[in-house]
């Protein structure tokens, strides 16, 4: 029997490795300088076209009323002043208008975030007969403009039984006209609410609600303290879309609020508008004003964005 001799174990230190390769630059060619000028251009293009009217909106909200027409151009105002912003709380109910807007926003985006976590969370984990027809139901409202709905939800609203000094035929009163209801009810659960709740629950594992069940815990509570805390990022989103959407809502609040204290900001700003003047600095002060709930909102709300994007980039 011939013995195999084994060659030399290299071990520690002896051990050769060899360098990583160390990547070279590309040499600029003329190609690639001029795409990179052309893109940096457009990037502050966009960003200027993007800004400016903010900035002049802001600029032009301090400027005296003499001084708006004149120099209209001008983004530094020669005196500025506060003026513009005084008059909108002394001269009409703009408080009132900021506390009705707050109100439809915020009750907008507590009533979307339940009941559309509710009817997304059902459709997405829950197995009944026709929930495939009632999902297709909810995309196909989607479809249909909100205009052509209007009408016949104003009738409803307005002859709904029992409220708002009506008898049980819907007659002798208002309904919810001219009520917070009017706005908020017929949004309370909204097809994209139900639709962007219902695709975030279905990325969420079935494992979690099914080891639930067998603890026994409730249908609900299910709902409530496993699958909502994690569709946080979600909730976000749909948040500031709906406060968003409530916030600058104009049409349908000018139809179903037309009593003077329940009008939203939105409607009020349109009041500095007439046929025979505007007043230009009451008017774009309160734009600033209108414009600041819903870049705070943006704000406070970018983190959970953020986390949305990343989770529906990696589900």
């Amino acid at each position: 029997m011939s013995a195999v001799t084994a060659g030399p174990v290299r071990t520690g230190p002896a051990l050769a490795t060899r360098p990583a390769p160390v990547s070279e630059k590309r040499p600029l060619t003329a190609r690639s300088v001029v795409g990179k000028v052309v893109w940096t251009v457009a990037v502050v293009l966009i960003s200027v076209t993007t800004v400016l009217p903010l900035v002049w909106t802001l600029s032009t909200s301090l400027k005296p009323e003499g001084e708006i027409l004149s120099s209209y151009l001008q983004v530094v105002p020669d005196n500025p002043t506060l003026a513009n912003y005084v008059a909108l709380f002394t001269d009409g109910p703009f408080g009132r208008y900021l506390a009705n807007s707050a109100v439809i926003a915020l009750g907008g985006v507590a009533t979307n975030l339940f009941f559309g976590g509710l009817a997304g969370y059902a459709l997405a984990k829950l197995r009944f007969r026709g929930r495939g027809v009632v999902f297709s139901l909810f995309l196909g409202s989607m479809m249909v403009p909100g205009i052509i709905t209007m009408v016949p939800t104003f009738l409803v609203l307005r002859r709904f039984p029992l409220v708002g000094g009506n008898d049980l035929f819907g007659e002798g009163g208002a309904g919810f006209i001219n009520s917070y209801g009017a706005v908020l009810i017929p949004f309370a659960a909204g097809p994209f609410a139900v639709f962007f709740m219902r695709q975030f629950f279905q990325a969420l594992p079935d494992e979690l609600g099914d080891a639930a069940r067998i603890d026994g815990a409730s249908e609900f509570r299910i709902f409530w303290n496993i699958y909502l805390p994690l569709a946080r990022a979600g909730l976000a989103v749909l948040g500031v879309l709906t406060f968003q959407a409530g916030w600058n809502s104009f049409l349908w609040p000018l139809i179903a609020l037309n009593d003077p204290e329940m009008l939203t900001v939105q409607v009020g700003l349109a009041g500095y508008v007439n046929e025979y003047q505007t007043q230009y600095g009451p008017l774009l002060a309160g734009t600033i004003l209108a414009s600041l709930p819903v870049l705070l909102v943006f704000v406070v709300a970018q983190r959970y964005i953020i986390e949305n994007f990343a989770h529906s980039g990696t589900k």
